[in-house]
């Protein structure tokens, strides 16, 4: 009897052991791995704004994993797919290409609106959806690309902005504008000087560099003959920081200093040397600053216990554009690009950065733009 009790105990334990390996098998064959990639410099001189992007799309995957998605009745797991395309219109490309033929879900990118613009024709014809956190250039939205999208202001917001920042409030007169050559840096320039010749300004000087430059003096030297009040830089901190320190280093230093998002990282004061310079800057980022961010202050603490010492600019947009393209797959119940792309132009999303809702043209329908200058080399709010 006792036998006939052991054996009975054992069959039912080895059926409870069938039964859980069956759904274990089960469990592992209805989880599917959606991958979601990120594209931007994450080589060259302006890496660490490229890495700071990555860095929030990254986060927001460890934040959706923790959420046990399902979609299409499968629990969804999602990996980072992330790509460099060194800053670089022709490796952007080439990146765009390979996310297409690889049939990732999503893309956050690009970054510059030089490389974020030729991307976005090969994303378009291949359905994939990509919501850039940071390039600004008009140019970006204007072929209405159904699969193209941007979570900040444009370039028409940051321009005009900074245009009549200068004029109305500093009630400055002259102004010389130097312009990297680039989509994003001379469209912010082409925005600021027609404001500002519209409200009255004078422009003494227009020169032009690249992206890749370090010395400025000979562009500077020509500009300070001119005698501005202001010089407006349309390009990347990469560039700003060492003109900064040959403005100081030519007497320069009560010329007023302007430019767009990609001087207002926390690495200027660094790439500026701490020039005495850096006082005179006024730059414009399109959305709130992190302390007037909805939860802000609060991701930022998470995102500084990640990954310490390495936060930008833009990994709140990228945060945010993560949780953007997932929300339209849960509302579409598919991971199919084809299937889940008309539902972004249709989000309503409650996000890190802002409250999320699209034109058609895949604009925000309510942008905001911040005004930064820098304090002891330290990026502070001026509005």
């Amino acid at each position: 009897m006792k036998t006939a009790c052991l054996i009975s105990v054992s069959l039912r334990m080895s059926a409870t052991a069938a039964m859980a390996l069956i759904a274990a098998a089960t469990y592992a064959q209805d989880v599917q791995v959606v991958r979601i990639a990120h594209a931007g410099p994450t080589s060259g001189a302006i890496a660490h704004i490229g890495k700071d992007t990555e860095n929030g799309v990254r986060l927001a995957i460890d934040d959706l994993n923790r959420q046990s998605i399902v979609i299409g009745g499968k629990k969804i797991k999602f990996e980072l797919d992330a790509e460099d395309d060194a800053g670089d219109p022709r490796q952007a490309t080439a990146v765009a290409q390979k996310l297409c033929d690889s049939k990732v879900a999503g893309v956050v990118g690009h970054l510059q609106s030089g490389t974020t613009i030729p991307a976005s024709s090969i994303y378009n014809r291949c359905g994939l959806p990509h919501i850039t956190a940071a390039a600004s250039n008009p140019d970006v939205t204007k072929p209405g690309y159904k699969t193209t999208f941007r979570v900040i202001a444009n370039d028409n917001a940051l321009g005009a902005a900074l245009a009549v920042y200068a004029y109305d409030t500093l009630k400055l007169k002259t102004v010389a504008v130097i312009d990297d050559r680039t989509a994003y840096g001379q469209g912010l320039a082409d925005v600021f000087k027609a404001t500002a010749k519209q409200k009255g300004m004078t422009v003494v000087a227009d020169e032009f560099t690249n992206d890749k430059a370090t010395d400025f003096m000979a562009i500077l030297t020509t500009i300070k003959s001119k005698k501005p009040d202001a010089v407006f830089y349309g390009g990347l901190d990469a560039q700003a920081g060492p003109m900064l320190r040959q403005m100081e280093q030519l007497g320069m230093s009560g010329v007023k200093f302007f430019g767009g998002d990609a001087l207002c990282t926390e690495k200027m004061g660094e790439l500026a040397s701490r020039a005495g310079t850096l006082k005179n800057v006024t730059c414009a980022t399109g959305g709130a600053s992190i302390e007037k961010m909805q939860g802000g202050k609060d991701w930022k603490k998470k995102y500084d216990a990640r990954f310490p010492g390495q936060f930008q600019l833009y990994s709140p947009y990228a945060y945010d554009a993560t949780f953007v393209l997932v929300d339209a797959m849960k509302r579409a119940n598919s991971v199919d690009p084809q299937v889940y792309v008309p539902f972004i132009g249709k989000t309503q999303y409650k996000g890190i950065t802002a409250n999320i809702a699209f034109t058609p043209k895949g604009e925000l329908t309510q942008p905001v733009v911040t005004r930064y200058t820098y304090k002891d080399s330290v990026r502070v709010e001026l509005n």
